[in-house]
């Protein structure tokens, strides 16, 4: 749902070098009706119905080593996520694009986590007719953040498997990316108590769907395999699926059993905060020999090789 040039309400501030302090922000910066802030100045209203309802939709995108990875994908599926919401926001891609590249180049961060969002808003007599509010586009940029810290990385995740079931897409179309974790929460609860650091949700037919933020893959007999339905079509998760076109490995995206996970010789987990991460444990139990697969490595490291590839990634207007 591109808008048109002549969408944008106010020009946006000029960002010359001598205007920017990259320490000015080390905690990072938000774009909130019209300016940039410091994190700690951007706010909403209690009565923004982002907050009140969980009514919004957003994007995430990564900054690594001063480059944007795949900003295009992201852009497409916000825009596509306030089509389907009814929202409308003052800027195009174009301008949403800059006011990104702003909030980063400000912060003066290099590897930055990027995030776009619109709420419902808030109208202005209090009315409950969603159609009365003020739709709210804000930005921001912050120090990248992964779901696994560097030690997991290493030796791989201790991942539980829930019985909390992910919202069914014939309520909530699992492509709008949105703020409706409740159920995943409580997931991340359950794995707590089971002494696994992050959890994998089922979908409606008692399948494994997604974690908090994540999709996830499994190996078998060298072929790639991920959930296919109910699940958020992450921008990363399409990432391994070119990346195994171009290195030749078999990737299908069908139902996967809770016993054919924990049967697999190699599981991961795909997301914009933290890229390809391996899992060596389900439930309590080694997957495969517990180490590391050879094709999750493999893929990790094309992955990140992709992160400096003009095709695959665009460089941060740094002053």
């Amino acid at each position: 749902m591109s808008k048109p040039a002549d969408r944008h309400t106010k020009p946006l501030p000029s960002l010359s070098a001598r205007h920017i302090d990259p320490h000015s922000y080390p905690e990072g910066v938000a774009f909130l009706d019209g300016q940039y802030l410091p994190m700690s100045q951007a706010k909403i209203s209690v009565l923004d119905w982002g907050f009140l309802h969980s009514d919004a939709t957003y994007d995430t995108v990564h900054v690594w080593d001063g480059r944007f990875f795949r900003l295009d994908l992201h852009l497409d599926r916000f825009f596509g996520g306030l089509e389907k919401l009814r929202m409308t926001i003052p800027f195009d891609r174009e301008g949403v694009a800059e006011i990104l590249h702003n909030c980063v180049s400000l912060s003066g961060h290099r590897a930055a986590y990027v995030e776009m969002l619109c709420t419902r808003g808030a109208s202005p007599t209090f009315s409950r007719d969603p159609r009365d509010a003020v739709n709210r586009f804000m930005a921001f940029a912050v120090p990248f953040g992964s779901v696994a810290n560097a030690e997991q990385l290493q030796r791989g995740l201790h991942v539980a498997i829930s019985d909390k079931v992910r919202i069914p897409p014939a309520s909530i179309d699992p492509a709008i990316k949105n703020y409706h974790w409740l159920d995943l929460v409580r997931g991340l609860y359950d794995a707590y108590e089971r002494g696994a650091e992050t959890a994998l949700v089922l979908d409606f037919n008692g399948n494994v769907a997604e974690g908090p933020g994540f999709n996830v893959f499994c190996v078998d007999d060298g072929k790639l395999s991920t959930p296919a339905v109910g699940v958020l079509p992450g921008i990363t998760r399409r990432t391994v699926f070119d990346l195994c076109a171009e290195a030749g490995l078999a990737v299908t995206a069908a139902d996967v059993s809770v016993a054919a996970l924990r049967q697999a010789d190699e599981v991961f987990i795909t997301s914009t905060a933290g890229g390809i991460m391996p899992v060596t444990m389900i439930d309590g139990i080694p997957v495969a020999d517990g180490k590391v697969g050879a094709i999750t490595r493999r893929l990790t490291a094309i992955y990140w090789q992709k992160h400096e590839d003009p095709a695959w990634s665009s460089l941060v207007r740094y002053p």
